[in-house]
C-alpha cells in the first residue's frame, strides 16, 4: 500500500507559504507506517517545533492501473474521505533551503491521518465537495474541491504515468489555506460535508 501526496494544489495555500503555483502536480510519498489508525492519539514528534496540520480530501484506489486515461480516472476510485497530512514545517523549510527531499518532514510515523471512508456513490459532484478541520471545536481550515488546481482526474492520470496504482493505495489531494501548528492537548476533528470522519487528540 502506497500513500501518495499532492503538494501546493490550492492557490491560496501556495501563497500563504510563499510558494510558486505549480504547472504540474507536486508529488511526494509516505510509507504505510505514516498511517494514524482508528482515531488513535497523535504523538507530537520531538524533532520539530512547528508540526502543522494540513486537512485534505483523500481518495482510495480500487483497482490496478498504469497510464490511466484522464476520462477513466474516476473509475479507479472507490472511496473518499478527509485526512491530515502532518508536516514538520521547520524541518521542511530547512530541507528546502538545502534542496533536499521532504520525506523527513512529511513521511514520519503517524503523519497521515485517514478518516472514515465514504463510498463514491454518495458523491454527487466531484467539483463541489466541502471539507473542513476543527481544532478545539473551532474552525481551523475549510476547503472545496472546486478550488483544486489539479482535479481528481488530473491527479490520477499524472501519478499513474510514474507509479502503478494498486488497490488500497491512498492519494492525498492537497490542502487549502489555514495550516498552523498543533500542540499537546489539541483536539482535531475532520468533516466531509456535514459528516465527522475523524476525531483525535494530540499528546
Amino acid at each position: 500500500m502506497k500513500i501518495i501526496g499532492i503538494g501546493r494544489n490550492y492557490a491560496a495555500h501556495a501563497e500563504e507559504l510563499n510558494n510558486e503555483l505549480p504547472t504540474a502536480p507536486v508529488v511526494f510519498m509516505k510509507p504505510s507506517t505514516a498511517l494514524l489508525h482508528s482515531n488513535a492519539d497523535f504523538i507530537l514528534p520531538s524533532f520539530t517545533n512547528d508540526c502543522q496540520h494540513e486537512v485534505e480530501l483523500v481518495v482510495r484506489i480500487s483497482k490496478k492501473g498504469k497510464n490511466i486515461p484522464h476520462a477513466q480516472a474516476l473509475e479507479y476510485i472507490d472511496a473518499l474521505t478527509v485526512g491530515i497530512d502532518f508536516t514538520a514545517r521547520d524541518l521542511q523549510q530547512e530541507l528546502k533551503t538545502k534542496s533536499l527531499p521532504w520525506e523527513l518532514a512529511k513521511a514520519f510515523d503517524q503523519s497521515a491521518v485517514v478518516g472514515k471512508w465514504i463510498d463514491i456513490e454518495l458523491i454527487k459532484d466531484w467539483k463541489d465537495i466541502n471539507f473542513c478541520l476543527y481544532k478545539n471545536r473551532e474552525l481551523a481550515q475549510q476547503g472545496n474541491s472546486v478550488n483544486m488546481i489539479f482535479d481528481f482526474e488530473q491527479i490520477i492520470h499524472f501519478v499513474s504515468k510514474y507509479f502503478t496504482l494498486e488497490p488500497g493505495d491512498i492519494v492525498f489531494t492537497g490542502t487549502p489555506q489555514g495550516v498552523e501548528a498543533v500542540g499537546v492537548g489539541d483536539l482535531l476533528e475532520g468533516f466531509l460535508e456535514d459528516d465527522s470522519v475523524f476525531e483525535f487528540n494530540v499528546v
